[in-house]
C-alpha cells in the first residue's frame, strides 16, 4: 500500500509527508509535556488524541501534496530530471518546508499566548501586520529565531538530499497508471476533508487541552480563516422566534420596564430612574477599559502578589463588583459587550462587522443628555476596526493617528497623540502614562467650554512585550506579565493623582474595568473562572463605598451608572441595574466566538455551533465543570437570549430608531 501510494517518482513527496507527519507528531508532543499537569492523560484518550491528530495530520498533508502529485501525473516522463523538473521541485519542496518549520515555530509562540491551535486570533493578525510584527519583534530574538529556522530547513533539506530523495524522482520512470493511482488516493483523501470533515470534529473530549491537541495547527487557520462569521440560526440551537422574545421580554417586564412596541420582535423599552427625589445628574465619566486584567491579579479579590495596590485601595473606596465576569476574550468582544451591552455574538466580534454603524449604543444615551464622547487609544484605531467603529456610532478618536484613514462615511472628530506626548511606545501603542495625560489635556479642553464628557479609553500596557518606562516600578520593564499588571496599576494611581487636581475632578466619575482575562485557556471548553474580571465605580457622589457580591456581567456595568445618574432613556440595551438585581435575575453570559454560555446559580449552559449544547455545574473552589441533567428552562432561555441578539443584529434592531 504504501508503494502504491508513493511510487519512485513520488519518493520526495513521500519523505515531504515524513517530514510533516514526524514535525506535526513533536509539536503535539511538546504541547502535551508543556501542559501535561491539564491534560486528561489516561491511556484510552491520550491515543485516542494522538489517533486524531494524526488523522487531521494526513488531511492537512494531502492538501500540500495534491498539486504536486497533479504535477508529477501531467509532467512528460521524458522530461523527467530536466532543468524545468529540477527548478520547480527544487522550490516547491524548499517552500513547503519552510511553511512547515515557520508555521511550527509561529504555534509554539501563539500557544505560549493563548494555549491553544492557531484560531481566528492567528487569522486576524495577518491583516494587522504592523503592529504583530512589530510585537514578534518587541517580544522574541528574530534573529535568533530565524537563524534556527534556517537551520532546521537546512538540517531537513539534507536528510532528503542523503535519503537520496531527490535523485529517486528525478530518475524514475513510473508509469502514467501508478502515478495515477497515488494522485487518485491523495485526492479522495482531500474531498474527505473538504466535504464531510470539519476542524471541530477533532473535539471529541471533556479536557479542552485534549481537543487542542488533536487538531494539526495549519488544517485548524485555514478553518478558522473559512469560518471567522457564524450566522447564530444556521449553527446553534433554535426555539420558535416569538417564544424566544416572549422569554427575554419577561425577564424585563418584571422589573416594570415598558415596551414601546409590545408586539414586536425588539426589546425597545422606557426605563425610569427619577422621581421627585432623584433628580438627573451629568457628571463626567471616564472609563477606562483596562487591557487583559484578570481578577485573579487583584488582592481585593484573592490575589496573594501585592502588585495592584491602587486598584485594591480604590475597591475598598468603591462600588466594587467582584462577582463580574467578561462575555468574552478578546478586547473587540469586551467592547461590544460595554457599548452594545449585548450578550457574545458568535463568530467575529460586532466591532470588526460590517454594518455596526448608526447602532443604538451607550454612547447615544450620553449623546440624549448633552455629553461629548470621545475614544482614546494609544495605538493606531484602524486597528481591529476600532476607529470605523467607535466612529460610526458618534464618538470622537483620539489616537496616534499615522496615516489610517476612517471610511469616507464617517464624519467625527480626530485628534492625534502627537510624538512630543509620547513617552515610550511599543507595537501596540503609547504606555498608559502618555494615554492618561492625553486624557487629562482634552478633559481640559472640554471643561473649558461647559460641556459633560463621556471618555471611553483602551489602555495597552498590559499586553506582550510588557514594556512600560523605566524606575516606575520595582519590575523590570518586559520582564512579564505582572511587571505590566503593577505599572498598570502604578499608571491609574497616578491618574488620579493628577485628576484631583483638576477642577473638574469633583464632578467626575471614574469607571474602571477590563476588557478580558489575561487568558481564557483552561481544561474545560469555557474556563469560567478565566472570565472573573474587576469593575470599580470611583467617585460618585452620595453613593456609599460596597462591595457587590451579585453575579453579573460586563454588559450591566452602564445600565447601573445610568440608574446611579437617575436617568430616563428609551433603550434596547440587554443589560441590568446590577443594584436592583434580585437573586433570580443574577446571570453572566460568557463565551469565546464558538461556544455560547450561560452562568447562572452556579449552572452553566453552553451552546455549540454543531447545534448541540452541554450543561454542568460549576465547582467555584475548583473551578471544575460536572455535566449535569438537563433543565429545559435552562436550555430555553440561554438559547432565547442568543438568539435574539443574533436576530436584532441581523434585522437591524440594534440600529437607533
Amino acid at each position: 500500500m504504501w508503494n502504491k501510494l508513493f511510487p519512485s517518482r513520488f519518493s520526495l513527496l513521500k519523505t515531504f509527508t515524513i517530514i510533516f507527519l514526524v514535525l506535526s507528531f513533536c509539536i503535539r508532543l511538546v504541547f502535551l509535556i508543556w501542559n501535561f499537569s491539564e491534560t486528561d492523560t489516561s491511556v484510552f484518550n491520550l491515543i485516542f488524541t494522538f489517533l486524531i491528530g494524526f488523522i487531521f495530520d494526513l488531511g492537512t498533508i494531502s492538501f500540500f501534496a495534491l498539486p504536486y502529485s497533479i504535477y508529477l501525473l501531467f509532467f512528460p516522463s521524458k522530461f523527467s530530471g530536466s532543468l524545468l523538473d529540477k527548478i520547480i521541485t527544487y522550490f516547491a519542496y524548499s517552500l513547503g518546508i519552510i511553511i512547515f518549520v515557520f508555521s511550527f515555530f509561529a504555534e509554539i509562540t501563539f500557544w505560549e499566548e493563548f494555549k491553544r491551535r492557531f484560531n481566528f486570533i492567528a487569522v486576524d493578525y495577518l491583516i494587522y501586520t504592523n503592529e504583530v510584527v512589530k510585537n514578534i519583534n518587541e517580544s522574541y530574538p528574530i534573529p535568533l529565531l530565524l537563524g534556527i529556522i534556517l537551520v532546521a530547513f537546512l538540517v531537513l533539506f539534507f536528510i532528503t538530499k542523503k535519503r537520496g530523495a531527490f535523485k529517486k524522482t528525478f530518475k524514475a520512470n513510473t508509469p502514467f497508471k501508478d502515478k495515477l493511482v497515488s494522485t487518485f488516493i491523495i485526492a479522495v483523501i482531500v474531498s474527505i476533508f473538504s466535504l464531510f470533515i470539519q476542524n471541530q470534529d477533532s473535539e471529541q473530549f471533556n479536557n479542552r487541552y485534549n481537543n487542542e491537541l488533536s487538531k494539526t495547527g495549519i488544517y485548524s487557520f485555514f478553518a478558522a480563516f473559512r469560518n471567522n462569521e457564524l450566522p447564530y440560526v444556521k449553527f446553534y440551537k433554535t426555539i420558535d422566534e416569538q417564544k424566544a422574545f416572549a422569554i427575554v421580554k419577561n425577564d424585563y417586564s418584571k422589573n416594570n420596564e415598558h415596551f414601546v412596541n409590545p408586539d414586536k420582535n425588539e426589546i425597545l423599552r422606557t426605563e425610569i430612574n427619577s422621581d421627585s427625589l432623584n433628580q438627573p445628574k451629568t457628571p463626567n465619566i471616564i472609563f477606562i477599559c483596562i487591557e487583559s486584567l484578570s481578577g485573579k491579579f487583584l488582592n481585593s479579590l484573592g490575589s496573594d502578589l501585592n502588585i495592584t495596590p491602587n486598584l485594591d485601595s480604590l475597591a475598598n473606596n468603591s462600588l466594587f463588583f467582584n462577582n463580574l465576569f467578561a462575555t468574552g476574550t478578546r478586547t473587540v468582544r469586551g467592547m461590544e459587550a460595554i457599548t452594545l451591552s449585548i450578550p457574545p455574538t458568535p463568530g467575529r466580534s460586532i466591532v470588526k462587522r460590517k454594518n455596526n454603524q448608526d447602532l443604538f449604543t451607550i454612547g447615544e444615551i450620553f449623546k440624549q443628555k448633552g455629553y461629548e464622547r470621545n475614544f482614546f487609544y494609544g495605538g493606531d484605531g484602524y486597528f481591529d476596526n476600532m476607529n470605523n467603529y467607535f466612529g460610526g456610532n458618534g464618538f470622537n478618536i483620539v489616537d496616534r493617528g499615522r496615516g489610517f484613514l476612517l471610511d469616507s462615511g464617517i464624519k467625527t472628530k480626530r485628534t492625534n497623540i502627537e510624538d512630543d506626548e509620547v513617552t515610550l511606545e511599543n507595537a501596540w501603542g503609547v504606555c498608559d502614562e502618555d494615554i492618561y495625560n492625553k486624557v487629562i489635556k482634552e478633559a481640559d479642553k472640554t471643561f473649558n467650554e461647559d460641556t459633560p464628557f463621556f471618555d471611553f479609553i483602551m489602555t495597552t500596557s498590559n499586553h506582550r512585550p510588557y514594556t512600560y518606562p523605566e524606575e516606575r516600578i520595582d519590575i523590570p520593564s518586559g520582564s512579564g506579565r505582572n511587571g505590566a499588571v503593577k505599572y498598570t496599576d502604578y499608571a491609574i494611581g497616578d491618574f488620579i493623582k493628577k485628576a484631583k487636581s483638576k477642577p473638574w475632578f469633583e464632578n467626575t466619575i471614574f469607571v474602571i474595568m477590563s476588557d478580558h482575562c489575561a487568558s481564557s485557556a483552561g481544561k474545560w471548553e469555557l474556563d469560567v473562572q478565566n472570565y472573573h474580571i474587576p469593575a470599580i465605580i470611583f467617585n460618585a457622589k452620595n453613593i456609599a463605598p460596597q462591595k457587590i457580591d451579585k453575579l453579573c456581567s460586563q454588559i450591566d456595568l452602564f445600565p447601573t451608572i445610568f440608574s446611579l445618574l437617575n436617568w430616563d432613556y428609551t433603550t434596547n440595551l440587554f443589560g441590568k441595574n446590577i443594584l436592583k438585581m434580585n437573586p433570580e435575575d443574577e446571570r453572566a453570559f460568557i463565551g469565546n466566538y464558538r461556544k455560547l454560555g450561560l452562568l447562572k446559580d452556579n449552572k452553566l449552559m453552553v451552546l455549540n455551533e454543531q447545534n448541540d449544547y452541554d450543561f454542568y455545574k460549576w465547582n467555584k473552589n475548583d473551578n471544575s465543570l460536572k455535566e449535569i441533567p438537563l433543565e429545559s428552562n435552562f436550555l430555553n432561555k440561554t438559547i432565547s437570549y442568543y438568539q435574539v441578539a443574533d436576530y436584532l443584529y441581523r434585522n437591524e434592531g440594534l440600529k437607533i430608531k
